[in-house]
């Protein structure tokens, strides 16, 4: 996926920042050890000396100097064998002093054969998924809090169904895309009236998603629609490249989760923007969830027959029925 710049230089930094706490900390431990083993400080100046020998030799190139190389090897080892003896009859694993890493692929540098390295691509998609923060305010969203006891266990006729029973399917089908993904087949269409509980499992999927190092965006659709908006006409050229870092975002993140469709101010402009969002995710294998309080019929009178035509091929819906569970929960 197309990196942000912005985003990838806050990824690099916190690496660098790593790199420089390992040190520390490394530093730490050589300090600690030789003021209580000092032989160790001893056998380690000794090893130093042994490899500027090894340089020496490779640049004077002596007549014998495959063996004083063999003798300078053995002489090494030995060395080497007593420092670990040192380091365990003192309670300490013999790596105690090796260089401490994060990431032994790359050694923290960032960069792997072909590009970046995974452990870059992590923390660059935890930059990018700290943009969550809206979505994950109370901090207990997850599968196992989501409370069914609130949906009524009885038809109800008024909503030609179980709501309970809806919203057992709701749930399951959340958590097994959560767990599965990003080896999942369908998108998602979460349906149903306000505080039924559609952007809560929403949370509780981009927590889990996130949590694997994929790369994960949150918006309203009144909020993602107009950056399309800014993105095409705005004045501004400082608010244009906000504008268009946003929308790139929202294009290649690895999950996109679009909430609370239909209560922006639908427009030509923005039905547009919509079908370039779910048209240009669906082109390029990108996963999207939505959730809209409106029903099939009012999602092709609002945005027209392209729009419901993908949602309904291309994405698994699952209605939500019920009482507002936000009001049964203050009562």
């Amino acid at each position: 996926m197309p990196y942000d710049g912005q985003l990838l230089a806050r990824a690099r930094a916190q690496l660098e920042k790593n790199r420089a706490d390992n040190e520390a900390e490394h530093q730490r431990r050589v300090r600690t050890v030789y003021a209580r083993i000092p032989e160790i400080s001893r056998l380690d100046a000794r090893m130093r000396e042994q490899m500027r020998t090894l340089l020496s030799l490779t640049i004077r190139h002596p007549a014998d100097m495959k063996k004083q190389i063999a003798a300078l090897e053995k002489d090494n080892l030995e060395t080497q064998a007593l420092r670990a003896e040192l380091l365990v009859e003192n309670g300490l694993p013999m790596d105690y002093l090796d260089e401490i890493v994060s990431c032994p692929k790359c050694r923290d540098t960032g960069n792997g054969p072909s590009g970046p390295c995974d452990c870059l691509d992590r923390l660059y998609h935890q930059e990018l998924t700290k943009e969550l923060g809206v979505l994950l305010q109370s901090g207990d969203e997850s599968f196992e809090h989501f409370d069914l006891t609130l949906y009524s266990a009885d038809y109800e006729p008024k909503y030609g169904c179980i709501p309970r029973e809806m919203a057992q399917i709701a749930l399951e089908s959340c958590r097994k895309f959560a767990e599965n993904f990003p080896r999942v087949s369908s998108n998602l269409l979460l349906q149903g009236r306000p505080g039924l509980g559609k952007t809560y499992l929403s949370a509780c999927i981009a927590r889990v998603v996130a949590g694997k190092g994929c790369s994960v965006c949150y918006d309203t659709a009144a909020s993602a629609l107009s950056a399309f908006e800014r993105q095409r006409f705005s004045r501004s050229p400082e608010e244009q490249e906000q504008a268009n870092r946003r929308v790139e975002r929202m294009l290649s993140c690895e999950l996109m989760i679009l909430d609370d469709l239909g209560t922006e101010m639908v427009t030509p402009m923005s039905v547009s923007a919509l079908y370039t969002l779910i048209n240009t995710r669906l082109v390029n294998g990108r996963k999207t969830i939505i959730s809209t309080n409106c029903t099939n019929e009012q999602i092709e009178d609002l945005y027209g027959g392209q729009i419901s035509s993908r949602l309904a091929g291309e994405f698994l819906c699952l209605p939500f029925a019920g009482d507002d569970i936000r009001l049964l929960r203050r009562k």
